[in-house]
């Protein structure tokens, strides 16, 4: 069975949200799905300060040789000035050993992210994340217009073809809508489907 891991970092439970749904479609795909978080590297003063949500069912990831072990990895987090942040680029910054030996060459990739507005930076963040996947030798699957709830400007909503996306809110009120959160699903499972027809 293909073995996927969702990996994300979530400073207020929009991506948290977002990877649940990820893995929903992940497993609908057929896979094997394990949701990890990277750890909280803010310090604690900040934490608190920010209201960050500091409790979750996922645990840390166990360090970066453990993507080795999936087949996909589908990367998630919030931007902070149109990239990724911190916390997510230290996790990547320990995968040198897996560049070097080429042990992710071949896999499937995938990012998802969250914004405060529409124009917030999703698709720059969602390209912070896949450019990082792309120097491991991931193959990258997006949100594909099959999804054509992306499409459409009556409404506030995320979705680019790069990636799934969900917009906050400046004061981080607005949860992921479920056009959002389905879009989450349909990547997930494409990328299950095309990390198993990949590994036959």
């Amino acid at each position: 069975m293909t073995k996927v891991l969702v990996l994300y970092y979530s400073s207020y439970g929009h991506i948290e949200q977002m990877a649940q749904a990820v893995a929903e479609g992940a497993r609908e795909g057929g896979a094997e799905v394990d949701i990890r978080r990277v750890a909280e590297t803010a310090p604690k003063n900040i934490v608190e300060a920010a209201h960050f949500k500091t409790d979750s069912a996922h645990p840390v990831i166990e360090g970066p040789d453990a993507l080795a072990n999936y087949d996909a990895i589908v990367v998630g987090a919030p931007t902070r000035y149109g990239r990724m942040p911190s916390q997510m680029a230290a996790f990547l910054d320990t995968t040198g050993g897996l560049w070097m030996r080429g042990a992710l060459n071949g896999k499937v990739g995938g990012a998802f992210t969250s914004t405060a507005s529409q124009h917030g930076g999703q698709e720059t963040t969602l390209f912070s994340l896949i450019t990082n996947l792309m120097h491991l030798g991931l193959t990258i699957v997006g949100l594909d217009y099959g999804f054509q709830a992306q499409m459409g400007v009556d409404e506030v909503r995320g979705g680019s073809p790069y990636g799934a996306t969900t917009i906050a809110g400046g004061d981080g009120s607005r949860q992921p809508h479920e056009e959002e959160l389905a879009g989450a699903r349909y990547q997930g499972k494409r990328i299950a489907q095309t990390a198993a027809k990949l590994a036959g």
